[in-house]
């Protein structure tokens, strides 16, 4: 790293003009994204560079005109909006089994091809107009081009959208069809160090790619790595050689930046868990912590299953979590700390069985998020997920993708670099934590919190995820 720039985006009712209605917080104007862009690269921190990478937040939509111009707002984010959306998007085409044979990954509300259909219901008119659809780094990589004729993205991005399917490598034009009722223009979906073109300066932009996918390249993850982030919710995902076609849509198979394949599987509950299980008891994440340090494996027969907001992996949708083991002895703070860490991790640990049920090897698990930093976090994932857990520094991994991404394109196009492998670059700072002994110790509570989830719901996942294996 020699410089970096930063500037946050405007807030969305920043730009409401007064008396008018707030602004939906889904709707954006992809504009100030360029003005945070200008702001983020002022002063000299773009002197002496050769080539730029963008990633972006893969889940939204930008809906142009004949003209190239925007046809309404961009959407963006968690738009829930599109949850209905979504639904009959899926029965449209017959099941979650036909939309993971097609593409890969069942419809979600956050998905584009779910937005279309939620454009088509609700604002009809705005959708007859749309001739062409980007994403939002195909829109900036578009921008910096000086909007030239040829429109490109990449796999990771295109992969993310619900109508491009990663094993087959080609855009579903049907399903646009089946969403939006009408064809309309896609970018060329270029190599992952193929250029995208050069400014009216000379400075090469390079396919640029989704942020998922350009956190995975700045982390250096590959082949036995696997990658949990924890958020409010959760997500696990690995790189692979292949897509995973899931007919259960469990897994959703996007595509990296790198030519290789990330199956990705997410959970709705993670550090959600944590922070109720904390109010519950009127102390802070760094307090439950210590608290749960106190207790022992098992949280002396306390186990939780953590589906606060039902759960998709499993398929527990309208579910709710639950306590179980509750005896005099175990019913003290430090064991319900414990349990909630040993849920989470335990639901985690069954994200991570799909992918290993597949074939997807795990050697190492790195771990994301505030949470990760959490002592109790650090001492109980190495034995609950059966792997060595990598903790690294923070860092913005997605800035750090696309800029590694850039050079690898700008070397590639001077022959100087194979177009087929990435340099390999130093790993990221991270401490390393091994389960040693305590590996046995932790498989027997995967083994009660499998028992619980399966007695509790019975069948929830199709062949039961052992302890290390699916089946």
């Amino acid at each position: 790293m020699i410089r970096q720039g930063y500037a946050p985006h405007p807030a969305a009712d920043a730009a409401t003009p007064p008396g008018a209605a707030p602004a939906s917080p889904y709707d954006v104007d992809p504009q100030s994204w360029l003005l945070s862009l200008g702001e983020a690269a002022g002063g000299k921190l773009l002197e002496g560079v050769q080539a730029i990478g963008v990633s972006a937040q893969g889940h939204g939509l930008l809906t142009l005109d004949a003209g190239g111009a925007l046809v309404r707002p961009a959407l963006v984010g968690n738009d829930k909006r599109a949850q209905s959306a979504a639904a009959d998007l899926i029965d449209s085409l017959g099941g979650r089994a036909a939309w993971a044979q097609a593409v890969g990954a069942v419809p979600s509300a956050t998905q584009a091809v779910a937005k279309l259909r939620w454009l088509a219901r609700t604002e009809p008119d705005a959708a007859r107009r749309v001739t062409e659809l980007m994403q939002p780094h195909d829109w900036l990589v578009w921008q910096l081009l000086g909007r030239p004729a040829r429109r490109t993205t990449d796999r990771g991005t295109a992969s993310d959208t619900g109508y491009w399917s990663a094993a087959t490598g080609s855009w579903r034009p049907d399903l646009i069809e089946l969403a939006l009722g009408h064809q309309v223009r896609l970018p060329e979906v270029i190599g992952p160090a193929e250029a995208a073109g050069h400014t009216p300066e000379g400075l090469l932009i390079s396919a640029g790619t989704g942020e998922t996918m350009a956190a995975a390249f700045g982390l250096g993850v590959g082949i036995g790595d696997a990658v949990i982030s924890l958020g409010a919710s959760g997500s696990v995902f690995s790189v692979h050689h292949e897509a995973l076609v899931d007919p259960s849509g469990t897994i959703t198979s996007y595509a990296d930046a790198t030519g290789m394949h990330l199956p990705v599987v997410h959970t709705l509950n993670a550090v959600r868990a944590l922070r109720g299980t904390a109010e519950l008891l009127s102390v802070d994440l760094e307090e439950l912590s210590a608290l749960a340090l106190k207790s022992t494996p098992g949280s002396y027969g306390l186990v939780l299953l953590p589906y606060l907001e039902g759960e998709r992996t499993p398929h527990l949708p309208h579910t709710a979590g639950t306590l179980t083991g509750l005896r005099r002895e175990s019913m003290k703070p430090e064991h319900l700390a414990r349990a909630a860490f040993e849920g989470m991790l335990c639901g985690l640990a069954d994200a991570l069985d799909v992918l290993r049920g597949r074939g997807v090897a795990v050697r190492r698990v790195f771990l994301l998020g505030p949470a990760a930093d959490l002592p109790a976090v650090r001492a109980i994932a190495p034995a609950l997920l059966g792997a060595q857990v990598v903790v690294p520094q923070p860092a913005d991994y997605a800035a750090l993708g696309a800029a590694r991404q850039a050079a690898w394109a700008l070397g590639a196009a001077h022959g100087t670099l194979s177009p087929h492998q990435p340099p390999l670059w130093p790993a990221a700072a991270s401490q390393v934590f091994e389960a040693g002994e305590e590996l046995a110790v932790g498989q027997a509570v995967r083994q009660q919190y499998v028992a619980v989830r399966e007695q509790t719901h019975p069948g929830a996942f199709e062949a039961g995820p052992g302890v290390g294996q699916l089946g």
